[in-house]
């Protein structure tokens, strides 16, 4: 069952028989714990023999590692026997209500669906329904496209975000008495996780009215006070994982126009549509968090030199203050309303930065725009996107390393800035911490 007008679908999901071991069975983001291999070992270690979505997955940590096209090899392998063994079950069509419980939240709640890759693009000025929240680096694609391009089925760390202020779409659906198909404790302080069947006709029917009622024209006018397509959904963790799902429709599509291919027959694929966790935005328990910077193999007194010299070829000039703690640099920080300021550590030592007239609306921007030229002129230091600023410090803190603390963005002025300015530098911001992320553990054919 398809709802073209708001892109939606209503999924076949694939889950697993009912007395597997969810705790092994459900594993964090790929994207999540990129420096920390210890992360992904012990993990390794606790599921091997087991089912779990490990053996389904590319943990990012691996991706420069020379054994690629084996490990996907394997992924795709494993795929296959899990759909042939039934280690993975097809449910009646429809969603499955989610209850996230976290160390930092009490209760997050969200959807999952599926939504159509026809109507999102990811390009700078898009005005599809679907839109990315961050610049996508096109770099990213390849070696996940490698992932998925062979892949039977998918499992989703996408989280998509719709601006519901009043609460319609996703909070109703838990005054009704819904099989609960799931509810355990998630590993590596995970939290715990609660599911719900959503398919009976009448519940589907309200979600995609209430969805639908969203993307009204003239509601949407009225609330962003801007004309211009509706925008229903924005991109909030994953966006890169989507776009991957994106080129392989595309690329689906084409070969498909090569071999002269029924039209009709190609835009009824089931790649043609991706799994995701709808979230309202106004949800109690999700929360914006920054993304920090690290730099590995740089030398502390060389940056510092550059940086300034950067700014002031923009008139923008830049100070460096060294300060006793990362919480001294913190309460500095604060008093600096005018300008863009953010603390620092470099080999160990903390530090406030601030730079005078920025060109960018986002600290963020301002210091992402350094960091590429950076880059560019020192190809032996690599750059990694860090949650949490305990993190920080100890990467940071190492020889040879720094690391930068941003500022979270308001995720209530999200959806407007999106529509007027278009998609955020990369990395701008995250829904909440690295443990926070999705678990994968639906799972949708997509061949």
């Amino acid at each position: 069952m398809t709802f073209d007008n708001i892109a939606l679908q209503v999924p076949s999901i694939l889950l697993p028989p009912q007395n597997t071991d969810m705790k092994n069975w459900a594993v964090i983001a790929c994207d999540q714990y990129t420096s920390d291999r210890n992360y992904w070992q012990r993990l390794q270690q606790q599921t091997q023999d087991k089912l779990s979505t490990l053996h389904l997955i590319y943990p990012e940590v691996y991706l420069n590692d020379d054994e690629s096209v084996q490990r996907i090899a394997q992924i795709n392998k494993t795929m296959h026997q899990y759909i042939a063994n039934g280690s993975l079950v097809e449910q009646a069509p429809g969603f499955i209500l989610l209850d996230r419980k976290t160390t930092h939240a009490v209760s997050r709640k969200g959807l999952i669906v599926a939504l159509d890759l026809e109507q999102y693009d990811y390009q700078k000025g898009a005005k599809s329904l679907i839109r990315a929240t961050e610049g996508t680096i096109l770099d990213r694609l390849p070696p996940r496209i490698q992932v998925r391009k062979d892949a039977p089925i998918e499992l989703p760390h996408i989280m998509v975000l719709i601006d519901d202020p009043e609460h319609k779409v996703i909070e109703p659906l838990f005054e009704h008495k819904l099989e609960c198909v799931y509810d355990f404790d998630l590993m590596e302080n995970g939290g715990h996780l609660r599911g719900y069947k959503v398919d009976q006709p009448q519940l589907i029917a309200q979600v995609a009215q209430s969805i639908e009622n969203l993307a009204d024209p003239d509601s949407y006018r009225d609330k962003y006070q801007v004309d211009g397509e509706v925008m229903l959904y924005a991109m909030g963790d994953g966006n890169h994982s989507f776009a991957t799902a994106k080129a392989i429709w595309e690329q689906l599509k084409q070969d498909a126009d090569t071999n002269n291919c029924a039209r009709d027959t190609i835009m009824n694929h089931p790649a043609r549509y991706a799994l995701v966790e709808l979230v309202n935005l106004h949800d109690p328990g999700l929360e914006f968090e920054a993304i920090h910077r690290v730099l590995f193999s740089v030398d502390g007194e060389i940056l510092l030199k550059e940086i300034d010299a950067f700014f002031a070829q923009r008139n923008t000039p830049f100070n460096f203050t060294p300060c006793p703690s990362l919480e001294v640099a913190q309460q500095q920080a604060q008093g600096y309303k005018h300008l863009h300021s953010f603390p620092c550590v470099i080999a160990g030592e903390f530090g406030l930065c601030n730079i005078s007239n920025p060109e960018y609306n986002l600290a963020v921007a301002t210091l992402q725009g350094f960091l590429d030229h950076y880059l560019s002129t020192h190809p032996a230091t690599q750059i990694d996107y860090i949650h949490g600023s305990q993190s920080v410090t100890e990467l940071g803190s190492q020889p040879g390393c720094c690391g930068f603390y941003l500022p979270a963005i308001s995720k209530h002025t999200l959806f407007k800035t999106i529509i007027l300015d278009g998609a955020l530098p990369r990395k701008t911001f995250s829904m909440g911490e690295a443990d926070e992320k999705r678990f994968y553990l639906e799972c949708r054919r997509i061949k």
